[in-house]
């Protein structure tokens, strides 16, 4: 069956994707991308003017939210000041997404390929933003300290001409994975409440300086979180949503006459699976014998490490077993065909990606499960390639 049955497609990286505006954000602050085309699309020489003249340019995520979410009649604002859509990343999940905003570079030169990355050079599968074995609760940063190398990019804060600044929660700041992704001349905020974040971007952005712009990268995770836990239209993501309206809101009031520029964008966003949309592993025995390591990635886009000589009767298993709910593709076409952004390769990237991708149709999910390992279940659900998932708005008023 067809990837558009089951809505999966490859996102945009020419111009209208998150590295695009990672791209523009970096030239606005004299980092012109040597890789990757700053935004195309019919606004985006104004905005390019707007970012270079700002004092300071904002750029809020909020986790999970996607464009599709500007059609509640709560986003008045929001959807107002909406530009176009982007494309995330594939993966289009947190881990490959919040790298690329850190970075500036696509997931074929970052090479954070999902949630759960087999790490060659440990040897193990890594849960990547906690930065742990996939089974139990210890930390690689504790068990190896001399793992968290591996962690390190090239921060795009620490090369743009300005003073950069982090705000997200308190408990995200010290994590390994931030203090090794954010740069070492970023300004760290924490913050325990959305009112805390808008409260200290309007600090920042009033705040008397030197002669150095600003640039002010805001994360804020809990939409996500809430629809992971309740599903992408339950009650508690609504509420969430009114509270990032409002926030959004009163934002617009604070940073206005301040010489601002503010962007909303978000990482991914979210589609609902169920109880009879879930591929167990253990219900395929035959298909589990022919993986060499456990699934790796996400859910909604699975890494498959085949045994050597499997290849051919794995790929018929899933064709007669699987065929109308999952496809399995092999790594090596789908990184050929840019599903992982155009730039220089990773060294590592083909070892995080594994021999086929499974994807499966549009809410199911692909789940194995490891001996020790925490029942796991999520009703809403990220990674794919579908409309929902992939496509994130791109927000910016006029102050």
């Amino acid at each position: 069956m067809h990837l558009s049955a089951f809505e999966h497609s490859k996102p945009c990286y020419a111009g209208g994707g998150l590295v695009n505006l990672m791209a523009s954000l970096g030239q606005a602050f004299d980092v012109p991308s040597r890789h990757y085309n700053p935004l195309v699309f019919a606004g985006a020489g104004e905005l390019a003017t707007r970012l270079c003249q700002a004092r300071t340019v904002v750029l809020w995520v909020v986790d999970g939210l996607g464009d599709s979410d500007l059609r509640n009649p709560v986003a008045g604002a929001l959807a107002r000041d909406r530009l176009t859509a982007l494309d995330s990343v594939f993966p289009a999940t947190t881990a490959a997404a919040i790298t690329t905003f850190m970075t500036g570079m696509a997931p074929r030169e970052h090479a954070v390929t999902g949630w759960f990355v087999y790490l060659h050079e440990l040897g193990a599968v890594t849960a990547w933003l906690p930065f742990g074995p996939r089974v139990g609760k210890g930390q690689w940063a504790r068990l190896l300290p001399e793992s968290v190398e591996l962690l390190k990019r090239e921060s795009l804060f620490d090369r743009m001409r300005a003073d950069a600044h982090l705000i997200q929660p308190k408990w995200l700041i010290n994590t390994p994975y931030s203090k090794a992704t954010r740069g070492k001349l970023t300004r760290c905020h924490g913050i325990n409440s959305l009112s805390g974040l808008v409260k200290r971007i309007g600090t920042i952005a009033r705040s008397r300086s030197r002669s150095r712009r600003r640039f002010v990268y805001a994360y804020w995770p809990d939409l996500d979180s809430l629809r992971h836990r309740h599903g992408v239209n339950s009650p508690q993501a609504q509420a969430e949503f009114e509270h990032i309206e409002a926030a959004y809101r009163r934002l617009l009031g604070i940073l206005a006459g301040t010489d601002s520029l503010l962007l909303v964008t978000a990482d991914h966003g979210l589609v609902d699976t169920g109880d009879d949309a879930v591929i167990k592993l253990e219900d395929h025995p035959d298909l589990a014998a022919m993986l060499a390591l456990p699934l790796c990635g996400e859910p909604r886009a699975a890494y498959a490490y085949l045994r050597p000589g499997t290849e051919a009767d794995f790929d018929a298993y899933v064709s007669e077993h699987l065929g109308d709910v999952c496809a399995a593709l092999p790594s090596a076409d789908m990184l050929a065909s840019g599903w992982f952004g155009p730039g220089p390769e990773h060294p590592q990237l083909r070892r995080r990606i594994g021999d086929r991708v499974l994807l499966p149709a549009s809410g199911w999910v692909i789940k194995d499960r490891l001996p020790g390992e925490e029942q796991f279940n999520q009703i809403g659900v990220h990674g794919g390639g579908s409309y929902a998932e992939r496509q994130v708005p791109l927000i910016s008023p006029v102050l």
